[in-house]
């Protein structure tokens, strides 16, 4: 696919289908969604910030993913500095996995701590209670989550470390025996660099999602253009077994920002995906994405037509440094 090429997710025509003005009490704006499937509805875990600037995160749910949205009355989890330091100015961005090992979803999210952004995780049954198992990794770090099941007796975490030594932000791979000890970090997907729409800044969107040809993932490349910064949308396939193979990367961005409410916000030229769901009756995935920071919005492909492109691009050849 070039750039002539049509996107690979088709929008939905009801978009946005979250927006601040019909949420259940005042906020500033709502973006960046975990998304899950449970008990016949989906739920999103939506990043709502409040017009202190400070983020906490709720549930809202749809018969269809689509339309007709219950959003609860207050937060799922909400910053509690007092027993979690790290959640001092707010929490972001979550990712949801099931683990059907344990029964229970695993909530991937960034605390923002005095030290700067971390990943902290969570975990719930039935998304009314919740276990929160506060920091796994140091700052600075965000945009993580769990594979659903394990792989050679681990838990693995996809997570993005910052650092103004490597150039660039990576997207990095850790294991763990029992999700509060990790290690084995290695890097998984490094950010090109030059003029690549993906140069010196990645990172991942949903969590992986497993299919028979590999663990297809999404992430964000960001392009630092005159006006500002510029979220673009990519993908990567990962070896069943071992994901720290790099199978394929596309080359070419398959999602940018496009429409007004893309372009428009508090954030403009952002698309930036944490959450999708896959409904094998009909083949489709349903990605959820924020858009420009400000509004949830729904885009839609076919899983074969994902893997069918992912499978005509390079494996990834970016040099290693570590």
């Amino acid at each position: 696919m070039d750039q002539n090429t049509k996107e690979l997710f088709v929008r939905h025509h009801t978009n946005p289908i979250l927006t601040a003005k019909v949420w259940s009490y005042p906020v500033n704006t709502v973006f960046n969604p975990g998304a899950v499937k449970f008990q016949d509805q989906y739920l999103l875990l939506c990043r709502c910030e409040d017009q202190r600037g400070i983020s906490h995160l709720t549930l809202a749910r749809s018969r269809d993913g689509i339309s007709d949205w219950e959003i609860d009355s207050k937060p799922f989890i909400y910053p509690e500095p007092d027993k979690h330091p790290e959640e001092l100015w707010g929490v972001e961005d979550a990712r949801i996995t099931y683990l059907e090992e344990m029964g229970k979803y695993a909530i991937a999210y960034t605390a923002f701590s005095r030290g700067g952004p971390l990943v902290s995780l969570a975990l719930t049954e039935d998304f009314q209670n919740l276990e929160k198992l506060g920091a796994i990794v140091p700052p600075e770090d965000k945009d993580a989550a769990l594979f659903p099941r394990k792989i050679k007796g681990e838990y693995l975490l996809i997570h993005r470390p910052s650092t103004t030594f490597a150039l660039g932000f990576h997207i990095w791979l850790s294991s763990s025996p029992d999700l509060q000890h990790w290690g084995k970090h290695k890097i998984l997907l490094l950010a090109r660099q030059g003029a690549w729409w993906d140069a010196n800044k990645i990172g991942l969107g949903p969590p992986p999602l497993e299919t028979p040809e590999g663990w297809l993932i999404l992430y964000h490349g960001v392009r630092q253009t005159a006006s500002g910064s510029l979220y673009r949308v990519g993908m990567a396939l990962l070896d069943l077994e071992n994901p720290y193979q790099v199978l394929h990367r596309s080359e070419s961005w398959i999602m940018s920002p496009q429409e007004y409410y893309e372009q428009s916000g508090d954030v403009g030229g952002v698309v930036f995906p944490t959450g999708w769901i896959y409904q094998p009756e009909t083949d489709e995935v349903y990605l959820y994405y924020g858009a420009a920071d400000t509004c949830i919005c729904l885009a839609v492909a076919r899983l074969k037509e994902l893997l069918d492109y992912i499978k005509t691009c390079p494996a990834d050849t970016t040099p290693v440094w570590f």
